[in-house]
């Protein structure tokens, strides 16, 4: 089938290209300082680019969003259930907000890693999206952009008083209870001077049960232009309390394995306990410097602070026998359920100097960079009992510690790459940079007797590594470009990680950290080749279209072992190797009066060796070849918009995924005891999206949108696990087992106006 669509595109391109006398250049940067940029149609790798025209012609309600929609390959597990709080994935490869889960992509926001020193986090609603000029992700293990790039980057550029200038307001609002508000301004002057403000609000009451939320950012740019220097000060500072509910038991099994309706069949919008509820507080600052040193050559600095408060409250069952343990009716619900929280406080600094340069037929970069971080991290719990709504509410009992972390890490790392014209049309790309990682910590977890936090010996790991990239692109006289790239990178073990990886100290995640042995760093190998032909910016007229096939290769990934086939204690430890691979295909066309675009993506993500993990609440036997949850097989995602009709604009899109694996069933079984095999998964399912715009006068743009236009119900994940509630949603003394999934939002309005002047 791939080789039928290379030969269409082939035929599309020959066609496409005889229309065509020159053409069009986009240049991208290749590295998180950009210096002079590459021409995207020299790289030998695919790369996806998106502008502030496509961000505002889309309506997404945030960028996770948005890249879902516009980009092959992405995908969104809504696990927490919260609009930004969205788990990200592209090619199987995560960038989430959830601590413990293994991360893959490294983000960017005009150079600086947004990635959170502890667990390598991504916090969605920090990202100033309002404020974005740009949004490029690069795939696969970049060794350009340092460290944590397994499965690809995402570079997202600000505006400024100079790309986007005057006054911008843009209010909306929508179902359940949706309200946004975004205020920019931007100017410059003859002097060099230029300035852009930006502020943004959003409040939703949450489509579930107990889900309302809120964040507030503020972005501001102060720059200078001279003949050959330019010099910018940047100000991000972000707040927000926003609910992410979880999971919700769909069904529960029987004895003999029957599945049974429960409360997520029953009530859409319900949640299985709460609260959930995390707070984020962050600052940004950084300071720019680009100075071209001729005509050909551009040194640029970039240095950067970083600070982030994250507070968590979670109301859970108890987990802990002691906690269950009988007595009266009237203490029984204080057996129940406690509150965990938990504090995390992060300070980062860094510095990033490049050079990139022309010369001859090479057009070169090379690059150094520096941070440091200091994190301290604090848990708690205590005692709860459940409302009539099961929410957690404290008790008259004292907070009792769980563990606490303070650590530094530094990385240091040089870089260098250069992109050869061996020819007109065929350029050499290549790379290297080596790094070092180190890692320190102390790690203080509850004495079991006295109850207090006992502080475990100091430890320092330290992780060096050299890591290349090669590839090769050809653009032949028909017009079709034949790519193919070569790459490594690696990631460092986390904290949390690092704190749980000895199997005679075996611990619940994230509780029980301890001192514990050395874990190898990740290494991940990716191999792409492909095709593509027509312009690349999806601003240009014309068709446009392209095919790669890849491969990923994790080794040493680090994943949550079991110590038993029978037990719930388990430990992070080195898996030989995991597999992402599969394909992409896309095709559009962009006319005066339409733009159309399709996009079919198949990814086949697999343990390729033996062991036992922990996953969910069960000890899952891994063989080579066992497919991994959450990842549908295939993914179709198409969109046409009409510009046809005076100063209205109307839009569909559509996102097709199959179905999926469910978390704790990968050998087939519900339990760890069971005898019989009974495979569960996840129904494929079909989104489709409206939107609309018109301009009553060319300052203003009405927009609405639709989400979800035929209302269907469907889950972008499951994970077995016990539920202790009936279908009604009333507390049961009998554990069973059960179907958790995450469910999506049904359909939702959402009404707009957008001013400029």
């Amino acid at each position: 089938m791939a080789w039928a669509v290379q030969a269409c595109l082939m035929t599309l391109s020959g066609h496409v290209w005889a229309e065509e006398a020159v053409p069009s250049v986009d240049i991208i940067g290749t590295a998180p300082l950009p210096g002079q940029g590459v021409d995207r149609a020299a790289l030998p790798y695919t790369t996806h680019v998106l502008r502030r025209a496509d961000l505002d012609a889309a309506q997404a309600l945030n960028l996770s969003e948005l890249l879902a929609q516009q980009v092959p390959g992405v995908q969104i597990n809504d696990i927490q259930g919260s609009p930004f709080q969205g788990d990200v994935s592209y090619h199987g490869h995560r960038a989430s907000g959830l601590l413990g889960a293994a991360q893959g992509l490294s983000v960017y926001l005009d150079g600086v890693r947004i990635n959170e020193p502890f667990g390598d986090v991504v916090n969605w609603d920090m990202v100033p999206e309002f404020a974005l000029q740009s949004v490029s992700l690069v795939p696969g293990a970049n060794p350009a952009f340092g460290l944590n790039t397994l499965g690809g980057a995402l570079a997202l550029r600000t505006a400024s008083g100079v790309t986007a200038p005057g006054t911008r307001v843009e209010a909306s609002a929508g179902r359940f209870g949706r309200r946004q508000l975004s205020l920019s301004h931007g100017g410059s002057n003859e002097d060099g001077w230029h300035h852009y403000v930006a502020l943004s609000g959003f409040q939703e009451d949450g489509w579930r049960d107990h889900s309302a939320g809120h964040l507030g950012t503020v972005f501001a740019k102060l720059g200078r232009a001279f003949a050959h220097d330019e010099f910018t000060l940047s100000l991000l500072a972000g707040r927000s309390r926003l609910v992410g509910n979880g999971l919700i038991p769909l069904d529960t099994f029987d004895e003999d394995g029957q599945r049974q309706p429960d409360v997520g069949a029953n009530q859409r919008s319900a949640v299985y306990t709460h609260p959930d509820e995390t707070r984020n507080r962050m600052l940004q600052l950084s300071a720019e410097w680009r100075h071209d040193m001729d005509a050909r050559t551009r040194l640029e600095a970039l240095a950067w602070y970083r600070h982030s408060d994250r507070h968590t409250v979670n109301g859970d069952l108890a987990d802990d026998e002691e906690e269950e343990g009988g007595g009266t009716e009237a203490d029984e619900p204080a057996a129940r359920a406690s509150l965990n929280r938990t504090a995390t406080r992060q300070h980062a600094v860094g510095v990033s100097v490049g050079v990139s340069g022309r010369q001859a037929a090479h057009q070169w970069q090379v690059g150094f960079t520096w941070d440091q971080s200091r994190t301290h991290y604090d848990q708690t719990e205590q005692a709860g009992e459940l409302d009539a709504t099961r929410g957690v509410v404290a008790l008259n009992e004292p907070v009792e510690p769980s563990a606490r972390v303070a650590g530094r890490q530094q990385n240091v790392g040089f870089y260098a790459g250069d992109t050869w014209a061996l020819t007109p049309r065929t350029h050499l790309t290549g790379g290297l940079r080596w790094q070092h990682a180190s890692v320190s910590n102390q790690l203080s977890t509850a004495d079991e007797d006295s109850g207090q936090l006992a502080a475990q010996p100091r430890e320092r790991f330290d992780y060096r590594s050299v890591n290349p990239a090669l590839g090769l692109s050809h653009r032949f006289e028909a017009g079709w470009t034949l790519f193919g790239q070569w790459a490594r990178n690696t990631r460092v073990p986390t904290v949390i990680e690092l704190g749980c990886a000895d199997p005679a100290q075996p611990c619940r995640l994230p509780a029980g950290l301890q001192s514990d042995p050395y874990l190898r760093p990740v290494r991940a190998t990716t191999t792409e080749v492909g095709m593509r032909f027509g312009p690349l910016s999806a601003s240009a007229q014309g068709w446009r279209g392209a095919v790669s096939v890849f491969r990923n290769d994790n080794r040493d990934d680090i994943l949550f072992r079991s110590v038993s086939v029978n037990g719930q204690l388990g430990y992070f430890q080195n898996f030989a190797l995991t597999r992402y691979q599969g394909w992409d295909w896309s095709l559009g066309h962009r006319a005066a009066q339409w733009d159309a675009r399709l996009a079919y993506s198949q990814l086949h993500a697999s343990y390729q060796a033996h062991g036992v993990l922990r996953m969910g609440d069960r000890n899952v036997t891994i063989r080579p070849g066992t497919e991994m949850a959450g990842v549908p097989r295939h993914t179709l995602k198409a969109s046409v918009d009409w510009l046809g009709w005076a100063s209205w604009r109307l839009g569909l899109d559509v996102q097709a995924f199959s179905r999926r694996g469910v978390n704790g069933n990968e050998d087939g079984r519900l339990s760890d005891d069971a005898t019989a095999s009974q495979r569960l998964s996840l129904p494929g399912y079909a989104l489709l999206h409206a939107r609309a715009s018109w301009h009553p006068a060319p300052t203003v743009e009405v927009f609405g949108s639709v989400r979800n236009l035929l209302n269907r119900t469907y889950a972008s994940f499951g994970t077995l696990a016990a539920t202790h509630f009936d279908a009604q949603g009333q507390w049961s003394d009998e554990e069973r087992d059960a179907l958790f999934v995450a469910p999506g939002a049904p359909r939702s309005v959402t009404l707009g106006v957008r001013w400029q002047f």
